[in-house]
């Protein structure tokens, strides 16, 4: 058999390379978007790149909120869980609402409090008996670092944890405003009782809703003395933990801007709404709630539709 020469295989390459070429000029003068089309295909990645950067610009601080409340208070939590969700464009912060209690004791809640974690995925647990005074605050700040260690794999999850009720309504930008400039470290904030002596020696931030520093939050977790003072009114017990050891100096009262709902008579605690609110607490029932979401013009967003008049 006669072996092809390398000028008839030179040939051949020619050939079909003129083919190709001639294949492309016809196809871009008569389909000149694809070629468009495939430079965009081709950019994609650059623009997913950008994106992922904006999106992982780390915030200027992370908090937690903790909203302390009992298992079988499904109707609040359904209502505080709106109040916060119609909150959650807050510029250049992290704020990570979640609902606390103790360990579940009924065969509904292990069903009921399942399925508000498989939808909302907002809850934490607590290994205690259900109580208000009994340790419960310190079972929540305790656990917090074993809980959290690891996550989002850095090193410490929150520069600030909050303890809060579901009787307060927390503005979250105003509130993180706020925060924004303060110490990350031995930070306490609140709003400071008794409130009409802010030099009390015995003073503490109210339990309606006080933040900590993380490095407090860990002092909390591995001192003996919080461990062995647990009873007690929950933020006078908190205010003597840093108290007796020396912690929590950065200390700031929010007073003004954190206050009780308007009732007679008239206390240093509570006022009528004002536009700088951080917080309003004491929201015992649906009338209060909506009264206080209603000023703050909660509602604002809600679009026009033949489907309902309000």
């Amino acid at each position: 058999m006669t072996k092809p020469s390398l000028h008839t295989c030179s040939s051949n390459i020619s050939f079909v390379l003129l083919s190709a070429a001639m294949i492309s000029l016809v196809f871009f003068v008569i389909y000149p978007n694809e070629f468009r089309l495939q430079s965009m295909v081709t950019s994609r990645p650059s623009s997913l790149t950008n994106f992922m950067e904006t999106v992982s610009l780390k915030p200027d601080f992370r908090l937690l909120v903790g909203i302390l409340t009992l298992p079988d208070s499904y109707e609040r939590r359904h209502l505080v869980r709106h109040a916060y969700a119609l909150q959650s464009n807050v510029s250049d912060a992290r704020i990570d609402v979640r609902f606390v209690f103790c360990n579940l004791t009924k065969e509904e809640q292990r069903v009921l409090v399942a399925m508000e974690i498989m939808l909302y995925d907002d809850i934490i647990i607590l290994n205690c008996t259900e109580n208000m005074d009994n340790g419960k605050t310190y079972t929540y700040f305790s656990s917090l670092p074993k809980i959290l260690e690891g996550i989002n794999g850095i090193e410490r999850p929150y520069d600030y944890v909050m303890k809060t009720d579901d009787d307060t309504y927390f503005r979250l930008q105003n509130l993180a405003e706020s925060l924004r400039r303060l110490p990350r470290e031995d930070m306490y904030y609140g709003f400071l009782t008794p409130c009409h002596d802010r030099r009390a020696p015995n003073s503490y931030m109210s339990g309606m809703g006080y933040v900590l520093s993380w490095d407090l939050v860990e002092w909390i977790a591995t001192s003996e003395m919080p461990r062995d003072h647990q009873v007690g009114p929950e933020d006078l017990v908190t205010g003597s933990w840093l108290r007796a050891g020396g912690r929590g100096k950065n200390r700031f009262d929010m007073k003004l801007a954190m206050y009780d709902y308007m009732e007679e008579p008239r206390l240093c605690s509570r006022h009528e709404f004002v536009p700088d609110t951080i917080a309003v607490h004491k929201l015992k029932n649906n009338l209060r709630w909506a009264t206080t979401l209603k000023y703050f013009n909660a509602t604002e967003g809600l679009k026009p539709s033949k489907l309902y008049h309000l």
